[in-house]
């Protein structure tokens, strides 16, 4: 039996400016045919799953497309349409499979079709009919919507934040698809969405009120019959009609069994809403609470989330660090012009530098200061073990480390580069334990990466397109009315 893969991954923020291009893709991701096995068989990866897990059954895989790109803005039309384009005409070259293994975010979003995710996966079940079983991975960011339920047979969402655990939850994919082929058993799904959205800043999975409401998806994921239960914690910084937390139970032909499961999992989680609202201080009270604090801190910029399509140049922390005169600290900031000024100076070379807070407003203005130039580098860095998002090979381009006589050291890269793996440092000379204050431009996921480094995570509420106070956005397309906008909102399932 032959299972083709299809694959396309990116978290769209809508309150960005920019648009991400097919540009970005090729950046990262964007694989036909055999290059996507060769690209990701073996990675800590959804589709490195799915190949697995595929062998491991005895089924041929197929690969046909995988595109992922790094958070950003909404896709402009031109480039969803392109994505499409390449997309079905590997469907089409194909020919007829015996299955599909898809993995959308759930959260991507195009200028010309807000739920991109619904779009595709309906296109798809409309081309290879009713009968072929579609199972899939969704990001546990994903904002569901019944287009993607009513077009898939299973969905499986990543059940750890920072995400892990997509290997694990790819395999597991495959491994419904092989006993769904083989007769063993048949899926069927059921959804709930409460008009509700969790915080970002309280959506790690290993820590409250997360871990309790996890707890609970376990132990009905252990009822017999039930194949999958799945929590969408949702991504809030989407302003699509789809936005929100939600529900999706899997078993063996028993649609009341999953309408049940999940009605009592989204009760769970609707009796617990007020838990899931932002707590996050304010610049000045995260750095005076750290003062007596023992052991290295991370503090965690909420807005400017790399992760969540933020510019990676927000200046905010770095302004505060420096006016404190805080000792061995460090933050990475974007800024091509500024590595560029650097790299003509050389090592060694002291000079006044304008650095981040290129951006708008929002993200701060520049920081200028005496520095000097440390070091000089290509950024290229690979990361072996299961981190965030499951990349394995980084690249933040050029890059400069200059220091400041505040006790700053900054990280200057010529591309946006997420937080997920200490390899950043190394490719830059720095060692990381030499810092006591380090900046990650993220919320929940560098925690993977920096667990092993830190003793204390601080997440600071800072201004920005990811920021933590969800009040700050102009909603236009979301369920009204929905908690924790409208506090009062009432629902029952």
């Amino acid at each position: 039996m032959r299972v083709g893969i299809l694959s396309l991954l990116q978290e769209s923020n809508t309150f960005v400016s920019g648009s991400t291009t097919l540009q970005h893709f090729a950046d990262d991701l964007l694989l036909e045919g055999e290059s996507v096995r060769t690209a990701l068989s073996g990675a800590h990866h959804e589709v490195g799953g799915f190949l697995a897990g595929l062998e491991q059954q005895g089924l041929s895989a197929v690969p046909l497309f995988a595109a992922r790109a790094l958070p950003y803005g909404a896709m402009d039309a031109q480039t969803f349409a392109e994505l499409m384009s390449r997309m079905f005409q590997q469907v089409a070259l194909a020919g007829p499979l015996d299955g599909y293994l898809v993995a959308p975010h759930g959260a991507t979003v195009s200028n010309s079709y807000p739920d991109a995710d619904g779009y595709w996966l309906a296109r798809l079940r409309a081309e290879v009919g009713s009968l072929i079983p579609i199972i899939g991975t969704l990001d546990l960011h994903a904002n569901l919507s019944p287009m993607m339920v009513d077009a898939t047979d299973a969905l499986i969402a990543y059940r750890s934040n920072p995400h892990v655990d997509q290997f694990e939850r790819g395999r597991e994919a495959a491994v419904l698809m092989s006993r769904s082929l083989k007769g063993e058993v048949t899926p069927v799904q059921r959804a709930v969405f409460p008009p509700f959205v969790m915080n970002i800043e309280r959506q790690a999975t290993a820590e409250s009120p997360c871990l309790e409401l996890y707890r609970v998806a376990d132990t009905l994921r252990g009822r017999s019959g039930v194949l999958s239960i799945s929590i969408l914690q949702g991504f809030p910084y989407a302003d699509v009609a789809e936005m929100g937390s939600a529900v999706i139970a899997v078993t063996d032909q028993d649609e009341s069994l999953a309408g049940a499961v999940a009605t009592e999992l989204s009760d769970a989680m609707w009796s617990e809403r007020a838990q899931f609202t932002a707590t996050a201080a304010d610049i000045d009270s995260c750095l005076d609470d750290i003062k007596p604090l023992q052991g290295r801190v991370c503090l965690l910029d909420m807005g400017d989330n790399v992760g969540g399509g933020s510019p990676a140049d927000s200046t905010h922390l770095a302004h505060a660090l420096v006016r404190r005169s805080i000792p061995k600290a460090f933050i990475c900031l974007f800024d091509p012009v500024a590595v560029s000024v650097a790299g003509e100076a050389g090592v060694g070379a002291e000079l006044t530098v304008s650095m981040g807070g290129a951006t708008d407003a929002l993200h701060g203005d520049p920081l200028v200061a005496r520095v000097r130039v440390e070091g000089l580098y290509e950024g290229q860095f690979s990361e072996d073990e299961a981190r965030h998002g499951g990349i394995v090979n980084f690249d933040q381009g050029k890059s400069a480390v200059v220091t400041i006589a505040s006790g700053l050291t900054v990280m200057l890269t010529s591309k946006r580069i997420v937080p997920w793996s200490l390899g950043q440092f190394a490719c830059c000379g720095l060692d990381p334990y030499s810092f006591d204050v380090l900046v990650a431009k993220g919320v929940n996921s560098p925690l993977a990466a920096y667990a092993s480094l830190c003793s204390h995570f601080v997440r600071v509420n800072t201004l920005g397109v990811t920021a933590s106070d969800l009040s700050e956005f102009d909603y236009q397309f979301r369920r009204r009315p929905m908690f924790p906008f409208e506090p009062a909102a009432s629902w029952k399932s």
